[in-house]
Parts: structure tokens; C-alpha cells; sequence
């Protein structure tokens, strides 16, 4: 893998097409080859800015806005290479295509984009799969989260979906398994999130009370005696908002390696559990031209045995 240096710093206007996309998306597209991770170094010290003014990750265009792109190191090197079973594994999951969008039901394990040594994503995977389609991403699920994942198609489409999105006109409602009883049938967890790095690690969220504000609903679909299944709606889309609510109540995410304890981890692994109980059941949001988009993903198999574990008796009991 070679590199080349370019030492010169352009003032690219953006095009109508790219109105309302994110600047990390829009600077992943205009160096190639660069690490995300060096592009939020170059936003976070102020090296890019928009109109002369410094700005963050998720700041969105608008057309005819100048954005500042600083040099870097650009690593020349070919396409990455997609594995043929993922090729194989997303094109037996698209729930769902139009001229607009395409929706996919991402496998757990699968992160959206590359980056931090990943070499390919989702988004890499559907551009491949659909090469006369310009892709991007309308929203992101954590890499171990699996289910509906919006991709417009075409930045008119983009900037639809982005603005629903940020204005919170996104019906999204998630299944997932906590640990413990969920003492009312509906609760809705109010609670503003903050992000903190403890241990040096980071993208790690806790309620703070200068924190954003957040908003989960929790839905009691069957319960067990240290077990609750629930529907989680968001009413809010904060990082981590529903592992971080779900904690907050006393009931972290069964398998959540980030936020629960170990020992709670160990205990569902017993229980066949390798990954989080964390799946996007539910999109529902208004097309571009009218009418309303509504998507479902069913619960993957290695969910459902769980429950059906559950179901037969084989209880978590503490060691």
C-alpha cells in the first residue's frame, strides 16, 4: 500500500445533490482512502470547516455551503474486497427497494460502514450489490444491532429521510430482552445522555443531567421471573439511547458487552445468547412523494431460541 501526500487545501462548494448529507459523509466521499478516524481528527481541531466556521461530524450541508478540506495522508489502494458470503448474506435481506430507498435488514455482526479497521460495511456491500443506485446511509444501527437499516437512493432522497430523522418523524420501535421484571406494562424512560469515555474507552453514554434530551418508551411484551421482552420505541435517536435507558431502569440489555456486567454476560452466553438482544423490528416514515413507508423485520432465529429457551424454563438464576 502506497501514500501520496496532497499538500494543497481545497474549497469545494457543495452541489444541490448533496444538500442536507452529514460533513463526515461528505468528506469520506471527497477523500478516498482516508481513515474516518483521521477525518474526525481533521473536524475535531478545526481544520475543516464550513463558511469559515468550525463545525462537528453530524453538522448537515447545505447547498452552495464551502466546505474546507484540509491535506491527507490518502492511502492509495484497491477497493476493498467483499467477502462473496456477505454479497450473498445482504442480497437475501433486502426487505424492501423503490426508486427512493432500499431498505435492508442488517445481519448482527455487520458494521454500517467501514472504518477502524474494518475495510467494508453495509453500504459497501448494497453499492456493490446495486451499482446503478447512488447509495447512502439515512441513519446508522450499532455494528451487534441488527435489523432495518434505511438507504437512500439519490441525494433528493437523502435529504428527505436525513430531515425526518433529525426532526424525530421516524416511527422506530425496537425488540429487545432486559434483564429483570419490567414492573409496569409501559414505561417510558425521560433521561438526557451525554457521552463519557471511562477506561479510555470510547462512544461510551451515560444519563447526565447536562446531557441531551432522550426519550425511550418501553412496551412489556413477555416476561419471565429475571427476564423482560419488551418492544423499545425511541422517541428520541441519541447514541446508545435504548442500552443506556435500559440501564438506567436496572435492566441492562441481555449480552450488552458495553454497558452490562460481565458476569451478566457470562449468564446469557449459558443461555445460548452470543451477541446483544438488540433488533430494529419497526420503520415507519413518510415517503418523498407522499404516502407512508412501513417495514418490518422479523426477529432472527438466534433471538427467537433464546426466547424459547425462556419459555421452557431455563431461567437465569445468579451463580
Amino acid at each position: 500500500m502506497s501514500s501520496h501526500e496532497n499538500n494543497d487545501v481545497r474549497l469545494e462548494t457543495v452541489p444541490p445533490g448533496k444538500a442536507g448529507q452529514r460533513l463526515d459523509n461528505f468528506l469520506v466521499s471527497r477523500l478516498k482512502g482516508v481513515p474516518r478516524s483521521m477525518i474526525y481528527r481533521l473536524i475535531r481541531t478545526g481544520q475543516v470547516r464550513i463558511n469559515g466556521k468550525r463545525c462537528k461530524p453530524a453538522s448537515r450541508l447545505d447547498a452552495g455551503d464551502k466546505v474546507r478540506i484540509p491535506p491527507a495522508r490518502v492511502a492509495q489502494r484497491e477497493d476493498a474486497v467483499i467477502p462473496d458470503r456477505a454479497l450473498e448474506q445482504l442480497k437475501n435481506r433486502v426487505l424492501y427497494r423503490d426508486q427512493d430507498v432500499l431498505v435492508i435488514d442488517k445481519p448482527s455482526g455487520m458494521a454500517v460502514h467501514g472504518g477502524s479497521g474494518l475495510p467494508w460495511g453495509v453500504i459497501d456491500v448494497a453499492r456493490r450489490l446495486f451499482p446503478g443506485d447512488e447509495l447512502e446511509l439515512a441513519h446508522r444501527l450499532d455494528r451487534e444491532t441488527s435489523g432495518c437499516l434505511l438507504l437512500a437512493r439519490g441525494g433528493a432522497a437523502l435529504n428527505h429521510f436525513s430531515a425526518l430523522f433529525r426532526d424525530g418523524q421516524v416511527e422506530k420501535r425496537y425488540l429487545c430482552l432486559l434483564q429483570g421484571r419490567l414492573p409496569e406494562a409501559v414505561m417510558e424512560v425521560d433521561a438526557p445522555l451525554r457521552r463519557v469515555a471511562p477506561e479510555g474507552r470510547d462512544r461510551v453514554m451515560a444519563v447526565m443531567p447536562d446531557g441531551k434530551p432522550a426519550r425511550t418508551r418501553f412496551r412489556l411484551l413477555d416476561s419471565w421471573p429475571d427476564a423482560s421482552y419488551v418492544e423499545a420505541e425511541l422517541l428520541t435517536g441519541r447514541t446508545h439511547q435504548i442500552r443506556v435507558h435500559a440501564l438506567h431502569l436496572g435492566m441492562p440489555l441481555a449480552g450488552d458487552t458495553k454497558y452490562a456486567t460481565k458476569e451478566s454476560c457470562k449468564r446469557w452466553r449459558a443461555l445460548g445468547l452470543k451477541r446483544i438482544f438488540l433488533h430494529a423490528h419497526t420503520l415507519k416514515l413518510e415517503r418523498p412523494g407522499g404516502g407512508s413507508l412501513d417495514v418490518q423485520a422479523p426477529l432472527p432465529d438466534t433471538l427467537r431460541a433464546v426466547l424459547d429457551r425462556l419459555e421452557r424454563g431455563d431461567f437465569l438464576q445468579p451463580d
